[in-house]
């Protein structure tokens, strides 16, 4: 990054140069933005300014007072299980008569499904409000409205550009005709404004302060889970409502819902050792691998536990699951490799097998493209047709490559770097083909070369904990904020060694690096490099965070990036 003009750093004297510079090279420049920025109040934005939120607020608040069944119909992946959770615990709270419904992943798929709405209908549902699904089930919703079931829709995918699904409301950030200025709302964020415009149109109709009424902060939780595991951007309204869910998931235990404890405990954290990375890695899966290799209402039910015993009894399997998880999607990702040497000169894979789990598709499309930097579709093969995960790279807008090739697709949707798709058997080599087409007019053989972003040079001299403490001001960081990123230049490797399992070539090294006056731990996940081959000095990219070992805490580098040192030797 280009470093601030002088001037510009001038402008900002009572902030620390260092700060200034990271806002500036992720466009935050304005004195409002920047005091936007560092100011973490949890704003009360007005969820009315979402299109559609009126319609939908009253039509529910009717069905509460007439007590009708309301159903909330959920997606399988951890945005869409704390979505629901989030509007059933409202919705009850509100003395509603509520029936969550979440699909198999592996028996409906994706959105809504006539079966499971004509199912909602014999059961007595009156209204049916999806979360994180339903913006591009036109068909499915005009079959709802002829069982009599009146449809919100609630999402956060691209509509079809044709057509909008004939609903009583539907709610999407991402509508062309949509006023509300933060469009990246995730499938909870959408449920947590919903839960607030229903709150607040109850807040004014209460006689008595004294009647039990739940408080919006007290949700915050399950919108961070949510928001941060559906790698949504970590700016604007999310990342401050991520701030406050952390706090939230941060408290003492007896604080903290039973499901979200009994989660902590499985994998071996504690309260004030959650951040955004923390539900990437270890929460986010959790949740998700119910979903993967079982049924998301297990995950449900674990965040809607009331008991830490059902609670721990649910946290154990999906743990379970999550470990399972891992091992197949290392053999899937193993037989994904073997797969793209038939295609190693297309511009975007497209792996299709029977041997791929349509569970973990979308983790070893994820993979595929981390590792060979290709946009990737991985296509589960079934009898008949098939479901596709796809993973795409910044220069290639996946879900509009995915329009293209509508009408070789049973279904389809997404977001630009992440889609998913049903497709008939034998219109595979079709969409192959079509989507290679697209890549070789879109994508540049500059596109194709993975870049790490650095924020600033930093000389070893300034590694230290009171930088980390200045950058922990951007936190919480993610999509769209990353982690401040440094590079120190002509470095000494004191040791490097290969820790943990080796997976695919790629290996974990453990690190000492020096610039002759002090010595810093360095880890650096996933990389090809053997230890043998690391060089005795290198130009090293990197973040900076804590570590804990037998209750020491240490200043770490987590490197992103190494070469050897490009600094010239000096003439003697």
């Amino acid at each position: 990054m280009p470093p601030a003009p002088a001037e510009h750093l001038a402008s900002f004297p009572d902030l620390s140069p260092l700060i200034v510079q990271l806002l500036y090279n992720r466009q935050v420049s304005s004195p409002d933005a920047v005091e936007a920025f560092l100011d973490t109040r949890l704003v009360r934005s007005n969820p009315f300014l979402l299109k559609g939120m009126d319609k939908a607020t009253t039509r529910l608040r009717q069905a509460i007072r007439a007590d009708e069944a309301i159903a909330v119909y959920g997606d399988y992946d951890a945005d869409g299980v704390t979505a629901t959770a989030l509007l059933v615990s409202t919705l009850t709270a509100l003395s509603a008569q509520v029936v969550p419904y979440i699909p198999s992943r592996k028996d409906e798929g994706y959105g809504l499904n006539k079966d499971a709405l004509e199912k909602l209908a014999r059961q007595g549902v009156k209204v049916v409000v999806t979360v994180d699904c339903g913006v591009r089930a036109v068909e499915q919703v005009a079959f709802a409205r002829g069982l009599g079931l009146d449809m919100i829709i609630t999402d956060h995918h691209i509509p079809s550009p044709d057509d909008l699904p004939p609903a009583i409301a539907v709610i999407d950030p991402k509508r062309e005709d949509d006023p509300y200025p933060y469009k990246h709302l995730p499938g909870v964020g959408l449920a947590f404004r919903l839960a607030q415009a229903l709150l607040r149109a109850e807040s004014k109709v209460r006689v008595s302060e004294s009647d039990e009424f739940p408080q919006e902060e007290e949700l915050l939780d399950l919108v961070a889970l949510g928001t941060v595991a559906d790698l949504a951007p970590l700016v604007g309204e999310n990342r401050i409502i991520v701030r406050h869910g952390l706090e939230k998931l941060n408290q003492d235990w007896h604080a903290l819902r039973p499901g979200v404890a009994a989660m902590l405990r499985e994998a071996r954290l504690h309260p004030g050792q959650v951040d955004a990375d923390t539900i990437g890695f270890a929460l986010g899966p959790r949740l998700n691998a119910a979903g993967r290799l079982g049924h998301a209402m297990d995950a449900y039910d674990l965040l809607m536990a009331s008991s830490s015993e059902e609670a721990a009894e649910l946290a154990q399997q999906l743990g379970n699951q999550n470990r399972q998880r891992t091992d197949l999607t290392a053999a899937m990702v193993e037989h994904a490799r073997n797969q793209v040497t038939e295609f190693s000169d297309d511009l975007i894979y497209v792996l299709a097998s029977p041997t791929y789990e349509t569970g973990v598709a979308g983790l070893v499309a994820s993979r595929i493209k981390d590792e060979f930097y290709r946009p990737t579709l991985v296509i589960a093969m079934e009898k008949g047709q098939s479901k596709g995960s796809a993973r795409s790279i910044k220069a290639f807008h996946i879900t509009e490559a995915l329009e293209q090739c509508r009408d070789l697709l049973v279904r389809y949707g997404g977001h630009a770097a992440a889609a998913g798709c049903t497709v008939r058997n034998d219109n595979i080599d079709a969409l192959r083909s079509r989507l290679s087409d697209i890549a070789r007019r879109q994508l540049k053989p500059s596109d194709l070369i993975p870049s790490v972003q650095v924020d600033m040079v930093l000389p070893f001299a300034r590694v230290n904990w009171e930088t980390l403490s200045l950058t922990k001001q951007l936190e919480p960081c993610g999509v769209a904020n990353p982690h401040p990123t440094f590079a120190s230049y002509d470095v000494q490797v004191r040791h490097c060694r290969s820790v943990g399992r080796e997976s695919g070539g790629m290996r974990n090294l453990q690190l000492a690096l020096s610039d002759g006056k002090a010595v810093w731990d360095a880890i650096a996940f996933r990389t090809r490099w053997l230890p043998e081959e690391v060089p005795a000095r290198i130009d090293v990219v990197y973040t900076l965070a804590a570590s804990t070992w037998n209750g020491r805490r240490r200043l770490q580098l987590r490197v992103k990036d190494l070469r050897p040192s490009q600094v010239q030797e000096q003439p003697s």
